[in-house]
């Protein structure tokens, strides 16, 4: 007997060809119901005599145009759909599939459009993911401005969970959104796995340049990405929406696939899935399914040969343009309420996506003076900013202007944290600019004129004896600056013998690191917040360039 083992990976390569299913049942109705209603002779002569007048169409027969169409379209659908169950064998294997966990920590994680929050719900999705997968190794890597290794491989879920709880906006050195920052990670992580492993993606939005980032990283290397889109694409004043065109088309790009956010636990045991599918290739084979299809090409020819008999002609293009353009895309040009928004409106929009991309559409609306308009149909982080600030949206400017790495970006998002009276961050954001560039135009005069506020409302503080209200607002203020490294020495353990070990011993040394972190406290979020600023500061020591005298 065959072997019939290898069907239990029977599926198909691209089953969204499924979908044309629906128009070719809806174009057998309608042609059906054309045929039932056409009758020439049916007023005129009674039917008991029409029924003998009538000539016996072919189509009463099994062998006619009708039965034919039928098979031809079946097997069409299935060459399409690419059916396949087989692979070649590979030499390849591993013990467990690695998993390696990136998790937005940047300020529009704490949007609460999903509850409690986008961050909080991502944090519950990865606990429910890790629950899935018992005594499986999986690592955690944090992003905003910065990417941070939170923890590597471990099996321990206990102290994953732990230290995955302990993630928030203020733990990060700096705020922006650079998923792309992460990638270099990956490498270190996973340096000693000889499989490609999966890598999940819990976000609401990418930077700047973090798809061609990603799409180069993952050309040269074997991993699988997984992204979840956490939050809604709400429209809501002051909330920055789900990114969810820009975050599908990024897993498309890399071969990975795009999961949407569920009330249940549906979203992550398909994550689950894939990563077990994934090892399953990993394991059996290094080449791509073998596409099956192929060989029902020649019967569909054989078929479609029969077009040449004479009489067997099908009027599908009757019913075809209706149904194209019945189901054709029509998205809004502008944010109107659908009751207002006209069909020639709605046309003018699909027709638009036709030529134009969502940043030229963009462009046009903003020089019409529809600035929110503008910022749904943008794609680039600095436009949608832009278009944001003007709209006076000063703290949604604010945020996109933080997905960019440059000097304009930080000079903007400067402009919009002072426009918001978010004066601090604002002055914070001055520095760091005039630290880059300190040439900048407008840069230090307009730090000048946000610190004579802020010492403004100081002095009005003092005089009315409420110092200690006003030193709480600049803490709140500054929470999502770099935590300076405080407590540099930090004891170990206690024996005979008192160590007393750095934190630069403790954090580059992976042991010493693993056996400290069992022996913090429950909440380690200040513990995270060291770490976190003293790798950036390393980072960019070694970044900067040697005196002169040195090299």
């Amino acid at each position: 007997m065959p072997d019939l083992s290898a069907l239990q990976y029977f599926h198909f390569l691209r089953p969204e060809w499924a979908l044309l299913i629906i128009p070719w049942l809806a174009m057998v109705l309608i042609q059906n119901r054309q045929r039932t209603d056409r009758d020439m002779f049916g007023g005129i002569i009674a039917p008991h005599l029409l029924q003998h007048l009538r000539l016996q169409r072919f189509d009463k027969r099994w062998f006619n145009p009708r039965n034919f169409s039928i098979v031809f379209m079946l097997l069409a659908l299935l060459i399409l759909m690419g059916p396949t169950w087989r692979q070649q064998p590979s030499p390849l294997s591993q013990d467990e599939a690695a998993l390696v966990i990136l998790l937005d920590a940047s300020n529009s994680m704490q949007q609460t459009d999903v509850q409690p929050s986008r961050l909080q719900r991502a944090k519950q999705k990865i606990s429910d993911l890790l629950a899935l997968r018992p005594d499986k190794q999986a690592a955690l890597v944090a992003y905003s401005g910065t990417a941070h290794t939170v923890l590597s491989l471990t099996a321990d879920q206990e102290i994953l969970n732990q230290y995955l709880a302990a993630i928030t906006p203020a733990t990060m050195p700096r705020s922006g959104k650079f998923p792309e920052y992460a990638l270099p990670l990956l490498d270190e992580i996973l340096r000693e796995t000889l499989a490609p492993a999966t890598v999940v993606m819990f976000a609401d939005g990418l930077g700047a340049n973090s798809a061609q980032a990603f799409e180069d990283y993952f050309a040269t290397h074997p991993h699988q990405l997984i992204i979840e889109g956490v939050g809604t694409e709400s429209d809501a004043a002051g909330v920055a929406p789900l990114e969810q065109a820009a975050l599908e088309t990024l897993a498309s790009a890399v071969n990975g696939n795009y999961v949407s956010l569920t009330v249940d636990d549906a979203d992550v045991r398909q994550i689950n899935r894939r990563v077990d599918s994934h090892y399953v290739v990993v394991e059996d084979s290094a080449l791509p399914w073998l596409d099956s299809g192929y060989p029902l090409v020649f019967p569909a020819m054989i078929l479609f040969l029969m077009w040449f008999r004479k009489g067997w002609t099908l009027t599908w293009a009757s019913v075809l343009l209706p149904i194209v353009l019945s189901t054709a895309p029509l998205p809004a040009i502008a944010q109107e309420e659908p009751a207002e928004r006209s069909a020639a409106a709605s046309l003018g929009s699909w027709f638009a996506d036709l030529w134009l991309t969502g940043d030229q559409q963009g462009r046009l609306l903003m020089q019409m003076g529809h600035y929110n308009g503008a910022a749904a149909r943008f794609t680039d982080p600095m436009w949608k900013g832009m278009a944001y600030y003007y709209d006076e949206e000063f703290m949604l400017a604010a945020e996109y202007f933080s997905r960019s790495d440059s000097d304009d970006a930080l000079f903007n998002e400067a402009n919009a944290r002072a426009q918001a009276r978010d004066y601090v961050r604002a002055v914070n954001r001055y520095d760091r600019l005039l630290a880059r560039q300190p040439d900048y135009p407008g840069a230090a005069a307009n730090r000048a004129l946000v610190q004579d506020i802020i010492d403004e409302i100081n002095r009005l503080s003092e005089s009315q004896q409420q110092e200690g209200n006003a030193g709480s607002q600049d803490n709140e203020l500054s929470s999502d600056d770099a935590v300076p490294a405080q407590g540099a020495d930090e004891t170990v353990w206690q024996e005979a013998e008192i160590t007393q070990l750095s934190a630069e011993d403790i954090l580059q040394d992976p042991a010493t690191s693993e056996m400290w972190l069992r022996g913090v406290q429950q909440d380690p979020s200040n513990f995270l917040a060291i770490k976190f600023a003293m790798q950036l500061q390393n980072r960019e020591a070694e970044a900067q360039p040697l005196p002169q005298s040195a090299q």
